[in-house]
């Protein structure tokens, strides 16, 4: 008979890992409301995020994108300015992407069960610099049914927390079940 796994026998899973995801579980078994009776419209949340150069190499080391612009990092030395065309070394474009559903989602509210990401349409306005600390902010714009499932779009806006900069724009559709 085959041995039995439990979730800690999954490796690589570190006990950080572990907690999170028995947080997680435990927060689905507290009752969830779908998406579409969570969100209002105009309801807006934010989180700041700074994009240091850690953040920068695990997020181009997992899409395979080796581009030296992003490089604000050496070896030995760790940080560093780092080069691209627009000065120092930037984000690449759609990473702050891949963070805003960490915005949408209420943390304080159980997890909304059904929710599908269906579209998003970004718009790069200007490159981020390696070490910005940037605000993440979405806002329900619209709630709408079509061929009898229920969307909600959100607009979401990305700017530098320092100087207001604006760098990033995005349109977003989820499908609530």
């Amino acid at each position: 008979m085959a041995e039995q796994l439990t979730t800690d026998a999954l490796k690589p899973m570190s006990d950080i890992q572990i907690a999170q995801t028995r947080t997680f579980i435990d927060g689905l078994e507290q009752g969830s409301t779908p998406y579409w009776d969570a969100v209002e419209i105009g309801d807006e949340l934010a989180r700041e995020l700074t994009l240091t150069p850690e953040l920068v190499v695990l997020y181009a080391d997992g899409v395979e994108d080796f581009n030296p612009w992003y490089e604000g990092w050496t070896m030995n030395g760790w940080r560093a300015e780092g080069s691209s065309p627009f000065g120092s070394a930037i984000v690449p474009p759609l990473l702050v992407s891949h963070f805003v559903l960490a915005v949408q989602f209420d943390h304080t509210k159980p997890f909304s069960i059904g929710s599908i990401h269906t579209f998003h349409e970004s718009e790069i306005i200007a490159p981020i610099p390696v070490g910005t600390t940037v605000e993440i902010r979405t806002r329900a714009i619209d709630k709408y049914e079509k061929r009898g499932r229920r969307y909600v779009r959100h607009e979401v806006e990305v700017t530098n927390v320092a100087d207001q900069t604006l760098y990033f724009r995005e349109l977003r559709d989820i499908m609530s079940l």
